[in-house]
């Protein structure tokens, strides 16, 4: 009776090993058929109608992030043709490779910046990022101060709350343009554009007062996520829509066809600034 169990046993994992494996074989195989696959923009049109920004700023940022996209498939396209071509120890190659970084960080920031966004503004206190907040900065409102000082630095760029996951400190840093700074190995939790498109449509140069609208519609659901939090629908208050607002007399609002995120399809393009 037990040799019987204990074959039965045998037989079950050798089962569940090879399901295992077959699986792990799939997935590797989906991974190398989508690796020279295009990047394709995602559709970030639900946030249109958020308090403190306008409909005009929002597709113009929507449009510029689609740019982005653009470039970089258009880079890695004719990287790799010069590559091919046996060219890889030219000074075109090398520029391309050079400017990739650019074009390839600048469409990953905007997609961390736009899906941070639309939420509440209000982050619960009982909850393992507020605690690590606190350990980190003392308290959460000397973190927010810290981040608010180093998103006011002059120059332009992106300001980045990164998580060392090798040992879990947090710390608020300055990504100059989009490839300058970055914290190797680090996971970025809270990220915010600050180059001038991101809020001269509305606020000409008044960068305190965009700082404070992006502060008031943080989705901190999708943070917490970031840091690993497991979060539950209701756990967080909706955010109030905005009133409608007409645009200004003589004011040209740019319209930018919306496309869900991972759908096929061929991204705008745009210029980034």
């Amino acid at each position: 009776m037990k040799k019987a169990i204990v074959a039965g046993v045998a037989c079950l994992a050798l089962a569940v090993g090879v399901v295992t494996c077959k699986r792990s074989e799939d997935a590797g195989k989906l991974a190398m058929s989508r690796a020279l696959e295009p990047y394709r923009a995602m559709d970030f049109s639900h946030l249109l109608g958020m308090e403190g920004f306008s409909e005009a700023l929002l597709k113009m940022h929507f449009t510029l992030y689609q740019g982005y996209v653009t470039n970089t498939n258009a880079l890695l396209d004719k990287i790799r043709a010069l590559a091919k071509e046996g060219k890889a120890d030219g000074p075109e190659y090398a520029e391309l490779k050079r400017r990739l970084g650019f074009e390839f960080n600048g469409m990953k920031l905007h997609e961390y910046y736009f899906g941070n966004l639309g939420g509440s503004g209000v982050l619960p206190q009982d909850n393992a990022l507020y605690a690590a907040l606190e350990e980190n900065f003392g308290s959460f409102e000397n973190w927010k101060a810290d981040f608010v000082a180093t998103a006011r630095m002059r120059g332009i760029g992106w300001v980045v709350l990164y998580q060392d996951p090798a040992t879990g400190r947090l710390v608020n840093t300055w990504i100059n343009e989009h490839e300058t700074g970055h914290f190797v190995g680090c996971l970025p939790l809270l990220v915010m554009d600050v180059f001038e498109h991101a809020y001269v449509t509305d606020y000409g140069l008044d960068r305190k007062a965009y700082i404070e609208a992006f502060f008031k519609n943080l989705n901190w659901k999708v943070v917490l996520q970031r840091f690993g939090v497991a979060v539950k629908e209701g756990d967080f208050p909706e955010p109030k829509p905005a009133a409608p607002s007409a645009p200004s007399q003589g004011e040209k609002v740019v319209s930018t066809p919306a496309k869900k995120a991972h759908e096929p399809g061929q991204a705008a393009n745009g210029h980034p600034s």
